[in-house]
């Protein structure tokens, strides 16, 4: 083990992490979103650079990546998404598997570690980190959460011990916390290069704030086909704005696993990203522009700092409104424009700024760094 008490680390020296996900939904493909998605790419990645990971994720995910398992939560009311559930038995069983984790944790029942890296947008670990036997990093994927104020508002946790995904989300959590940026990574070699085609792909959690029903919009306006994929998370939604708008040029193909998803993004001339809300990071566009398919989005969070006139075009940002008949003209006149663009240069600008590769360098010196000024419980 890295011992805590080291003033410096060689950037070679490997680490023993343990990486927490979120309750709520499986690190196993299909991936329920990006947060799944982008955790088992992580462990992966940590993985084959050299570091012992293990992951504490929930009931049912893929035992070769997850190797603590919390226990099945209850279901709740099932009229609610489970994502943003604030049922209290949902909410007790959550903060009882936090507590049983951590306390592992503190008693040393799951082995030793150098760093513990949070992922789940709970406030338990980041309440408990003083009490642990080796530093814990959190990463922020959303917007601020309810708990924030409550937690981090008497600045007692150092901005070193927490990332953002992009500078949009680092921005939205000032000044409660400043933290380092690491962009999230895709794995381009999953992500590989398609031979583009005639119609359009939105993929996706299936639910209002990603807002696919406006996909649906700009596709009729532009005259062309589309394409959605993803798991229908808010089901009230997909059968009142989806559903009654599928047709022979308007098709769902259901919630597709990753190499399924590589080959339909990879197919598409390009990739529409519609979201309402200030996407934190936005991995969908970086997994399209892996596959060289130009990207369409609104100017919302994070997607600004990885699309740019050359892998796509950006959209003035839209609300639940909907949009007017010249947004609709301009969104397809984007379209035209980003379907021309040289696939290859759409790819390089993904292998530039959301390669894996870089997304974990930048953990390891999160890393070293955090081991490097601990000083201990």
């Amino acid at each position: 083990m890295v011992r805590a008490q080291r003033e410096t680390v060689s950037p070679t020296d490997s680490f023993k992490v343990l990486i927490i996900a979120s309750l709520r939904y499986p690190i196993a493909q299909p991936f329920a979103g990006g947060l799944e998605a982008y955790t088992f790419s992580l462990a992966r990645g940590l993985q084959a650079r050299g570091h012992s990971v293990v992951v504490a994720g929930a009931d049912g995910s893929d035992p070769a990546v997850v190797g603590y398992e919390f226990g099945q939560l209850p279901t709740g009311d099932p009229s609610e998404r489970p994502d943003i559930t604030n049922h209290p038995i949902v909410q007790a069983a959550e903060q009882d598997a936090f507590a049983a984790l951590m306390e592992q944790l503190r008693d040393g029942l799951l082995g030793a570690f150098d760093v513990v890296h949070n992922n789940a947008p709970h406030p338990f670990p980041v309440e408990h980190a003083a009490t642990l036997p080796c530093p814990l990093i959190t990463t922020l994927h959303t917007p601020v959460l309810p708990w924030a104020e409550r937690v981090l508002g008497g600045r007692q946790h150092a901005d070193d011990d927490f990332v953002a995904v992009s500078r949009a989300t680092a921005r939205l959590w000032h000044p409660l916390v400043r933290p380092r940026v690491v962009r999230n990574g895709i794995d381009t070699q999953i992500w590989r290069p398609g031979p583009g085609g005639a119609g359009a792909v939105w993929s996706g959690r299936i639910v209002p704030e990603k807002a696919p029903h406006l996909a649906i919009d700009i596709a009729q306006a532009a005259g062309i086909d589309l394409t959605i994929a993803g798991p229908a998370i808010d089901t009230a939604y997909f059968a009142e704005a989806i559903a009654p708008r599928l047709t022979d040029r308007i098709r769902y193909v259901g919630h597709l696993r990753q190499t399924e998803l590589v080959e339909l993004v990879g197919r598409s001339v390009v990739a529409l990203v519609t979201p309402i809300w200030n996407e934190p990071f936005g991995l969908v566009a970086a997994e399209a522009m892996a596959c060289g398919t130009p990207v369409v989005a609104f100017a919302r969070g994070g997607l600004p700092e990885i699309v740019d006139r050359q892998s796509g075009r950006l959209l003035p940002p839209a609300d639940s409104s909907g949009l007017t008949r010249s947004q609709l003209r301009v969104a397809a006149t984007a379209i035209t424009e980003a379907a021309a663009l040289d696939r290859s240069t759409v790819r390089r600008r993904a292998q530039q700024k959301c390669s894996s590769a870089s997304m974990l360098r930048g953990y390891e010196r999160t890393y070293r760094s955090a081991i490097g000024r601990w000083d201990g419980p």
